[in-house]
């Protein structure tokens, strides 16, 4: 029983052999050949990184894009601000009489035209007023032809001088009289022959500010309504006293809105005195025109002191600023997206970054939300890696 056993072992190991053979054969003709081994290059210098990003991205990532500015020699002021109607830029219309609200003609927040009637009071004061201009201009009329019949006498002898005279003192008093009234009925702007009081808008804008209702009653001086003139507004920094003696007429200004996007300015003036409860003083700044601000609303401003006749280096907003392999770097804005750009910062306060080198003044740059660029520049990299 075991010698044929060991008989066949040869055969065994020749038919594997045989089949190794075949499948080796069958995997080189089946197989992909192996890639080849990687060579070990040097790393090339590594450029600028591009980002393109579509627009539609911007806007739901909320990244605002701003302008690098001039900052003066002196610093920069970052202070709390808030839009206010310049002197001749608002209006407060009131009622010129008592009465109650018989019609209302304009809204809130409709336009308005200089002369142009807000609302109809009906009053007892206007029938007064109204009766009164008719009664001395009855007067006056009367002293006329008294005065030109005692005239037209005097002149053929027939009545003396003094007769003439106190003709011609009634009409002028009786004149005056017929003025006075006249005037008052215009002030209080009755309408039509009386009866009625129109509420009129003194200057041309926007109705911002309404506190009439139809059918209540006003007393007389009481506010109705509040008109603002398009684009007459000043912006109204509060600075404490140290700030305030580095400031000067004509510095520029950032002002910047709530959602990161900056309007350009300058300082009109400032107060030489304090506030008494905030010990602050008011920086009065006129904005650039065709800025879409709105009176009342609050924002902050940035005051490039010194500007005007200092040494001016470059600042943008803190947040611009992003460390990207080591590098401190802003990202600017490209045709089809963004570049992250070195730049050597100096200075940090009051959330403006001193630019010393690597960007030019006016250059355009993600000033917020621009750790997002980061983001996407950091997976970039990562993948590429």
């Amino acid at each position: 029983m075991d010698a044929p056993r060991q008989q066949n072992w040869p055969m065994i190991g020749g038919i594997a052999a045989a089949a190794a053979l075949a499948s080796f054969g069958i995997a080189r003709w089946t197989a992909p050949a192996a890639p080849a081994p990687l060579e070990a290059k040097p790393a090339a210098k590594a450029g600028p990184v591009e980002l393109i990003l579509p627009d539609a991205y911007l806007q739901t990532a909320n990244i605002v894009i701003g302008k690098v500015e001039a900052s003066g020699g002196g610093g920069e002021i970052l202070a709390p601000a808030h839009v206010a109607a310049s002197p001749q830029g608002e209006a407060i219309v009131v009622a010129r009489a008592s009465g109650a609200l018989a019609r209302i003609t304009k809204r809130l927040g409709d336009s308005v035209r200089a002369g142009e009637t807000l609302a109809l009071v009906e009053s007892l004061d206007a029938a007064g007023f109204s009766a009164d201009r008719s009664v001395a201009a009855s007067k006056a009329e009367q002293a006329r032809r008294v005065y030109e019949r005692e005239l037209s006498l005097f002149k053929q002898g027939v009545t003396p001088r003094q007769d003439m005279e106190a003709a011609q003192s009634a009409l002028a008093v009786a004149q005056a009289e017929a003025r006075r009234a006249a005037a008052v009925a215009r002030a209080a702007h009755v309408s039509g022959p009386g009866g009625t009081v129109a509420i009129v808008s003194p200057i041309a804008g926007r109705i911002t500010a309404q506190d009439a209702t139809l059918g209540a009653y006003v007393e007389p001086q009481a506010e109705l309504f509040r008109v603002a003139a398009d684009g007459a507004m000043q912006v109204e920094a509060a600075v404490g006293p140290l700030d305030a003696r580095r400031i000067a007429p004509g510095d520029p200004v950032s002002i910047v809105l709530a959602t990161g996007a900056t309007v350009s300015g300058k300082v009109r003036s400032i107060t030489p005195t304090l506030n008494g409860a905030s010990q602050a003083a008011t920086v009065v700044i006129t904005p650039d025109a065709g800025s879409s601000l709105l009176i009342g609303q609050g924002l902050q401003v940035r005051i490039r002191a010194g500007a005007a006749g200092g040494k001016s280096s470059l600042s943008v907003p803190e947040e611009a600023v992003q460390v990207l392999d080591g590098r401190d770097v802003v990202f600017l804005r490209t045709k089809g997206g963004f570049r992250a750009q070195p730049v050597l910062v100096g200075a940090r306060s009051g959330g403006m970054a001193q630019i010393l080198s690597g960007i030019e003044v006016g250059a355009a740059i993600a000033t917020r939300n621009a750790f997002l660029l980061k983001a996407e520049a950091a997976k970039g990299a990562g993948e590429e890696e």
